[in-house]
């Protein structure tokens, strides 16, 4: 759940805090528009508060008439605190000024990104780059593995003595520390050896097939105990038909982002009259 708003109804220092953001990007309305309230003579117009509550609700939360008198009541509170704070005179001051600045250069900042993000797609030849890295990265092989975890090497070490007594690798797996796969049998279905981590990697490949690792594997996780059941040819699909999902994928990574950004960045510097 989004921690801008709890369960019920939202609280006020949460709220205060998190319209911050949103309210910077809510320009003025119409003088003539609905009000949902007057503060000293100034109106707060309702279409500032359908903003925010639609701004909140692509957020994750939920229109409910909780939701909109919170908005309401936030308004009406800051509203009340910025025509204090005017009245003070605190607007002239520098470091407040400095302040205000700094947020409107981040809000545009932010803004530019995102439309830079909307118009820009990764092109053929980055997808292309990215299909064949990925086309690598399987070897061409896919293999059917079983695992059982477990936390010391000398418990990976017991296993392997029962299973060289004639122990049932999917009996014994029920004690593995991996849930997803305990109840099946340490069973981990088909996958590219570049699945895993680069340890499990390298003992499941090194197996023949039906025999299980003789030396616990160390990783991250744990100490485990490999079977390689079966391999076979990759099943990959074309460049065509995994252009959508590697396109997506490459969208939503930050690093893509990040190196695009820096890109226009640089293009932008380039053409820069700095002095």
């Amino acid at each position: 759940m989004n921690p801008v708003l709890s369960r019920s109804v939202p609280g006020a220092a949460a709220l205060f805090t998190a319209l911050f953001a949103v309210l910077l990007s809510v320009g003025p309305s119409l003088a003539s528009a609905q009000n949902i309230a007057v503060v000293n003579n100034k109106p707060i117009p309702k279409t500032k508060a359908d903003a925010i509550v639609a701004q909140l609700v692509k957020q994750g939360q939920q229109d409910s008439p909780e939701l909109q008198n919170a908005v309401k009541d936030d308004l009406i509170r800051r509203e009340i605190l910025m025509q204090e704070a005017e009245k003070k005179g605190l607007a002239a001051d520098p470091d407040v000024q400095a302040q205000l600045d700094r947020a409107r250069q981040q809000v545009l900042i932010g803004a530019l990104a995102q439309d830079y993000f909307k118009a820009s797609a990764p092109t053929d030849a980055e997808l292309r780059q990215q299909y064949d890295l990925l086309v690598k990265e399987t070897g061409g092989k896919e293999y059917r593995a079983r695992h059982i975890l477990v936390e010391k090497e000398a418990d990976a070490k017991a296993i392997i003595d029962k299973l060289k007594k004639g122990g049932k690798f999917e009996e014994l797996a029920k004690q593995s520390k991996d849930p997803g796969s305990a109840a099946n049998g340490g069973d981990l279905d088909w996958a590219p050896a570049s699945t895993y981590v680069k340890e499990f990697s390298e003992a499941l490949v090194k197996l023949p097939k039906g025999q299980y690792t003789q030396v616990p594997v160390k990783t991250q996780f744990g100490y485990h105990v490999i079977r390689l059941d079966d391999i076979r040819d990759a099943k990959v699909p074309s460049f065509e038909e995994a252009k959508p999902q590697i396109a997506s994928a490459m969208m939503a990574n930050q690093q893509w982002q990040q190196s695009k950004f820096e890109q226009m960045l640089k293009d932008l510097r380039d053409k820069a009259k700095v002095e």
